[in-house]
């Protein structure tokens, strides 16, 4: 098994490779601008999209972590999160709905996604800096498995329950059928 792991080290590379990239893109666009123009972007953007309770929060939470001195870290954090979710949806929206389409892909996926929602996200971690290696970019494919299974279930869900009169109302106005 070493020695497959030992082999196959160019494809763990390869692997890496891309969401170390992203990662890193995210990492330094975060943390280019200066800590007190991202905290009241991330305001605007908490208000903008959920309301003023969340901006003021998120303003009040980030203005004392930057004066406890964890600015740097927070937003490595946020990159992680970022670039897992970006990752997350790239597999997982399309997964979803190849599953809503194919009945026995949906069925060959069930059991993976069991697999990966039921077993601890730690559980994953030793197997992945195994192949990995330590750094950032574990925890971000790690994540990714964490979280990848219930978007694709959710994915297939919203696109199986989409009611039949409203299907045929789209192809009668000019939408193609699946």
């Amino acid at each position: 098994f070493f020695n497959w792991i030992s082999g196959a080290r160019n494809f763990f590379r390869a692997i890496r490779q891309p969401v170390d990239w992203v990662l890193d893109t995210v990492e330094g666009i975060l943390l280019a601008l200066p800590p007190g123009l991202m905290i009241v972007v991330i305001a605007l953007l908490a208000w903008q999209l959920v309301g003023p309770r969340l901006a003021i929060g998120s303003f009040l939470s980030l203005l004392f972590v930057g004066m406890i001195g964890a600015y740097p870290q927070t937003m490595t954090t946020l990159a992680l999160v970022l670039t897992a979710v970006a990752f997350c949806a790239a597999i997982g929206i399309p997964l979803g709905i190849l599953a809503s389409r194919s009945d026995r892909f949906e069925q060959g996926l069930r059991p993976v996604l069991d697999t990966m929602q039921t077993t601890p996200a730690f559980v994953y971690l030793v197997p992945i800096v195994v192949l990995f290696g330590i750094g950032n970019v574990p925890g971000v494919i790690v994540t990714i498995i964490f979280a990848v299974a219930p978007l694709i279930r959710l994915t297939n869900l919203g696109i199986r329950q989409v009611p039949k009169d409203v299907i045929e109302a789209a192809l009668a106005f000019g939408a193609s059928p699946r």
